[in-house]
């Protein structure tokens, strides 16, 4: 079976069909007439690794995978991960000067327990919920006295493996204020070329787990903030609508939700509170 054979495998509009259709029952995804391109060039790679001539003995083999492993496979090579540190940045600037400033003076007066839970749901390569840690430790000065975790879930695990890592090249950790890449990453390879570390302290604080949000959610208590940015644009509106009840289920009064900036709640029935675009507050 010659490689050209496989490289020129075809995506026919009836099996492009079938994906689509398996997609979104396996994790909510919507896969647009315009995504076809995109979902051939990506699933002819599974193809060649798989020594397979056509989507028909691939979508065959996805219906039979019983381990699971190829349909993993195949939701990683479709996926898209695109984010980088501090990416729409108000949202840290609002997470940090009014979510965890209230939290801290709620706990130095006795109000609330030193307990902190925020969750990155679609965290990717691992940028986002870094960027939380740091905006958390620059805004709790006391946090070794507090039961603090960040919990990082995506349905990818080809990006989970990466995002634990904590390893960026300096092309990636650019968008990072001088002083505190300097004081948040420590660079562990100079020739040929940079590479930058999260701190431990920092990635102590993140716990990643591969998690479907169409799926279960095996977290236990309430999270304090949810960041799911740029993920529910995948999502058709009655996805949507049932991922933020789910959201406002598991967020602890006064919690806040942030989404992307390109999203919007506004043609969704939803209990939240608008504070700003982008930004829901749990009423």
């Amino acid at each position: 079976m010659g490689s050209a054979t496989l490289q020129s495998a075809e995506l026919t509009e009836a099996q492009f069909g079938k994906i689509k259709t398996l997609v979104k029952s396996l994790c909510g995804i919507s896969l647009g007439s315009g995504k076809k391109e995109l979902v051939k060039a990506r699933l002819n790679k599974r193809l060649r690794a798989l020594g397979l001539a056509d989507y028909d003995k691939y979508i065959n083999l996805l219906r039979h995978d019983q381990t699971g492993n190829e349909l993993t496979s195949m939701l990683d090579a479709i996926s898209t991960n695109l984010t980088s540190f501090f990416r729409e940045a108000d949202h840290f600037d609002y997470l940090g000067q009014k979510v965890l400033k209230r939290m801290a003076a709620d706990t130095a007066a006795g109000k609330t327990p030193n307990r902190l839970r925020i969750w990155s749901a679609g965290c990717s390569s691992g940028e986002e919920p870094y960027s939380i840690a740091i905006t958390v430790c620059n805004s709790i000065p006391n946090l070794k006295a507090w039961d603090a975790a960040i919990l990082a879930t995506d349905l990818s695990t080809r990006v989970l493996n990466r995002a634990k890592e904590g390893v960026y090249t300096a092309e990636r950790v650019k968008t990072v204020n001088p002083q505190l890449r300097s004081r948040c990453f420590n660079c562990i390879q100079s020739r040929p070329d940079r590479l930058y570390q999260v701190n431990e302290t920092l990635r102590s604080l993140v716990h990643f787990s591969r998690l479907n949000l169409m799926g279960d959610w095996p977290m236990r208590g309430l999270f304090d903030a949810i960041f799911c940015r740029n993920v529910m644009i995948y999502f058709d509106k009655p996805t949507q609508g049932r991922l933020v009840e789910r959201f406002w289920e598991i967020l602890a009064p006064s919690g806040t939700l942030f989404i992307g900036h390109s999203e919007s709640l506004t043609s969704l029935r939803h209990h939240f509170r608008y504070i700003q675009p982008t930004v829901y507050e749990k009423a």
